[in-house]
């Protein structure tokens, strides 16, 4: 019986080295994988009085694309064309209203926006200096 709990044990261990090994490497690659050719870069931070406790979830033309927390941002890639931003709190508990931006997307530019809330309602705001060359 003792045998049977070391090889259940071991397994276990070998199985979970294997899940963090394979979300590592999945995580590196992303990161350093070259911009998609013919692409915009989109920016979104997220101001430093966001809340320690609430997440900024950030879609993109409907479809999630992170929940990023105290110090984290999202940086990513659009394809040339017309794409809605949206910018929710979670959790929401006061009812917080989402923000919403249209960007037209161009080849080689970069869009950057911070992410807040004023007021009961989540904020784009455009930072500075937009649209500059992405290379």
């Amino acid at each position: 019986m003792k045998k049977y709990s070391s090889i259940i044990h071991i397994f276990s261990l070998a199985c979970t080295c294997l899940i963090f090994a394979g979300c590592e490497t999945t995580q590196q690659s992303a990161a350093t994988a070259p911009p998609p050719s013919n692409s915009a870069r989109l920016l979104v931070y997220r101001v430093p009085n966001f809340g320690s406790d609430l997440s900024l979830l950030l879609s993109v033309d409907g479809r999630d694309v992170g929940s990023f927390t105290e110090g984290n941002n999202y940086n990513g890639y659009l394809s040339p064309g017309q794409h809605v931003i949206v910018a929710r709190v979670d959790p929401n508990q006061g009812g917080t209203l989402p923000a919403k931006k249209t960007v037209n997307a161009k080849a080689g530019q970069t869009y950057s926006y911070t992410a807040g809330q004023s007021g009961g309602n989540m904020t784009l705001v455009k930072n500075q200096g937009q649209s500059v060359p992405l290379y």
